[in-house]
Order: structure tokens, then C-alpha cells, then sequence
């Protein structure tokens, strides 16, 4: 198993291919439906971000409430498809990795391959092992969204696989590519 250091590397980047099985550790952040919306609602009105995106893995999750000594909750993947009208839009803001779970529309696929950029599939079922990977968690955009706010989480060997690699390669499609 692959151990990767957050934030990604464009190196980093080009060395995963998908099916890869990976340990991130570092620092990512947390977004969902609502926070997306807002983020897409600032740029649409000419408002600076909270936070830029540039080089950052972003986490479709909504952490639950930290139980006594812990930084979170059980923090499972939310399905990445509610993201892709989203997603290519942070992609050219220079976001470098995603974490979710389920396939990508063709507009993010190729949008992924375009900007050099990743997407990882987490266990859908493993909220309490990811909750127990995060090691730190703090809000750093839209406290009103509650759990879907955007939070900075730092995590230490948080499972993944390489689903959607920069080369185009996609454990979702049987589509064979040379290098696998």
C-alpha cells in the first residue's frame, strides 16, 4: 500500500493509477451539497473565498459530533455524484484531489485528466474507521451549514483506492488502458 503525503504533489499525482490502494495523511478539507452550492454562489457574485483550492483534496463528508477525546465523529463518504456539476469548476481553481465514493460523470473525468488532478473512493460503510483517521478538525468556512460546512480535518493513514487517475484510467469503466 502507497503512503501519500497531503497535499498532493503534481508528482504524487502522476505516479497513482487507478485501483491503487493508498494511506493519506495530512491535511484535506470536507465539503458536501450545500457547501458546494455556496462555494459556486460566492464565485457567481465576485466574492473571495473563504479558503483557496489550490492544491487542496477536498472530502464529500459531514463529519458527526466528536465523541469525548476525539477529533470527530463517524465521517463516511457521501456519494460524489451530487458534486459533479460542481466539481470541474474547483478542478480549474487548482484543486488537486478528491474523496468520495460511487463513479464520476464523463464532465469530470475528463475535467480530472485535464487538470492533472485525482479522485479517491472511500469505503462507503466506514464512517467510524475515517472518523478514527482524523486526528485533528477545525471549521474554516459556512458554520451555519452545520456538519455540511467546510472543515479542515488533519488525518494520518486514511484508507482510499485511486479510482480516477490522472491518465484517464477509471476503476468504474472496463475501458483497459496501457499502463495498468
Amino acid at each position: 500500500m502507497k503512503k501519500i503525503r497531503l497535499p498532493l504533489t503534481k508528482k504524487d499525482i502522476e505516479n497513482l493509477r487507478a485501483g491503487e490502494s493508498v494511506l493519506l495523511s495530512g491535511s484535506i478539507l470536507t465539503g458536501r451539497d450545500c457547501a458546494h452550492k455556496r462555494i459556486c454562489e460566492y464565485l457567481d457574485a465576485g466574492k473571495p473565498l473563504p479558503f483557496s483550492f489550490v492544491g487542496e483534496t477536498i472530502y464529500y463528508a459531514g463529519p458527526c459530533p466528536a465523541p469525548a477525546g476525539k477529533a470527530c465523529g463517524s465521517c463516511g463518504p457521501t456519494t460524489s455524484a451530487r458534486m459533479d456539476s460542481f466539481a470541474p469548476r474547483l478542478l480549474e481553481l487548482g484543486l488537486a484531489g478528491m474523496i468520495g465514493k460511487g463513479e464520476r460523470s464523463d464532465e469530470v473525468c475528463e475535467s480530472i485528466v485535464k487538470n492533472c488532478s485525482v479522485y479517491f473512493a472511500a469505503i462507503g460503510g466506514a464512517g467510524a474507521l475515517y472518523g478514527n483517521a482524523i486526528k485533528k478538525s477545525e471549521i474554516v468556512a459556512f458554520p451555519d451549514l452545520l456538519s455540511e460546512a467546510v472543515y479542515r480535518f488533519e488525518i494520518e493513514d486514511f484508507p482510499c483506492i485511486v479510482a480516477i487517475d490522472c491518465k484517464g484510467g477509471n476503476i468504474y469503466k472496463e475501458k483497459k488502458h496501457e499502463y495498468l
